[in-house]
């Protein structure tokens, strides 16, 4: 049976409240699960004592059975010094979309069409002035 430490959602529409719980990984969310671990109130301020309450002794022991935690619970077990969590790094997250891509494209080629266009202009006005001296003589 595969375990998961994980959050289950509770309390009325617009004021979440969470219980974490470890239970199987095929029960659904808010379904049945094995036992309650401790809750979490998004609600309260990030720096309150009740925002997040954790049974530590029964996480480790969860824990050792092989339950795994979600990323959320991960970060609260880091924060309880009960897990280390790993950082995570994805490097394509900054990289821009395929249509933002082609924006930057067209806004280059635009300003390298606008630039030869200049020079165009500042040399063409030079060129043209002797041919027009000459025409009038």
């Amino acid at each position: 049976m595969a375990l998961k430490i994980r959050l289950a959602r509770g309390g009325s529409k617009k004021r979440p409240f969470y219980r974490i719980v470890v239970a199987d990984v095929r029960m659904p969310r808010d379904g049945r699960y094995i036992e309650k671990l401790g809750t979490y109130n998004p609600l309260l301020a990030k720096d309150d004592e009740n925002r997040v309450t954790l049974n530590e002794e029964r996480i480790k022991h969860w824990l050792s059975k092989g339950a795994k935690p979600t990323d959320r619970v991960n970060r609260f077990l880091d924060t309880a010094d009960i897990l280390e969590r790993k950082a995570r790094n994805n490097p394509n997250k900054a990289k821009p979309g395929t249509k933002a891509l082609e924006r930057i494209e067209e806004k280059k080629q635009k300003e390298e069409d606008a630039k030869a266009a200049a020079e165009e202009a500042k040399n063409a006005p030079a060129e043209e002035a002797p041919a027009e001296e000459a025409a009038a003589e």
